[in-house]
């Protein structure tokens, strides 16, 4: 119970700094990001490209190294993000490797784009907002018929190093990911199912650490 009470507490603590990281001080996110993560945090992120194809929508883009990634793959890369800063953090990054971006600041529960206007919509670890009915609304309305939405909603660190550990065990408390790898529950595959999308999930292993990849794909006629 106490130990619940503790999580609980830093979780509540955590909430307002994830905000600024994303927000007023988006500058040293990827530092935080790298710190956390013991570097791997890019590598978790460029996992999603394997099932990526055609047009592609990133929710979330934050600093824009999936979207640097997408363009280096040839894949026409568009972006939605909430954050202003990071807008700018991602049209830097962009720009800086001759990139012209085609970002855009806005919400996911209200996507500014056509319908079936993409082939692929992809968002690495977003926060709860993504398994929103809305949000899952509007990521379907956009996809083409046989459209995908992949989300990277998590993952875990397994390397049994000591300081491997220390930065699992920081993830574990802090909520970032449950304590061992898993799959997505069935109160997730209902809201995807209620949505109109078939889900499947797999576990994708890198060095030292594993990433959760959620893959929905429109129903038939739906």
């Amino acid at each position: 119970m106490i130990d619940h009470v503790i999580m609980r507490l830093i979780v509540f603590l955590l909430r307002p700094i994830y905000y600024l990281l994303y927000h007023q001080f988006a500058w040293t996110y990827d530092f935080v990001a790298a710190v956390v993560s013991l570097g791997r945090w890019q590598d978790w992120v460029k996992a999603a490209l394997p099932y990526l194809n055609g047009r592609v929508l990133e929710i979330g883009f934050g600093p824009g190294h999936l979207q640097l990634s997408l363009n280096k793959n040839k894949l026409p890369a568009f972006g939605l993000d909430e954050s202003r800063q990071m807008a700018h953090q991602a049209s830097r990054r962009l720009r800086k490797q001759g990139v012209i971006s085609c970002l855009s600041c806005g919400y996911a529960q209200h996507i500014p784009f056509m319908d079936g206007t993409f082939d692929s919509v992809v968002s690495t670890f977003p926060s709860e907002y993504i398994f929103d009915s809305l949000t899952l609304k509007e990521m379907k309305r956009v996809l083409g018929p046989a459209g995908k939405l992949i989300i990277l909603p998590m993952a875990w660190i397994t390397g049994t190093r000591p300081l491997e550990r220390l930065a699992a065990w920081l993830l574990r408390v802090s909520r970032e990911t449950p304590g061992k790898p898993g799959l997505v529950s069935v109160a997730i595959r209902d809201q995807f199912a209620h949505t109109g999308f078939e889900v499947r999930s797999e576990i994708v292993e890198l060095k030292g650490s594993q990433v959760l990849v959620i893959v929905a794909e429109r129903r038939p006629g739906s």
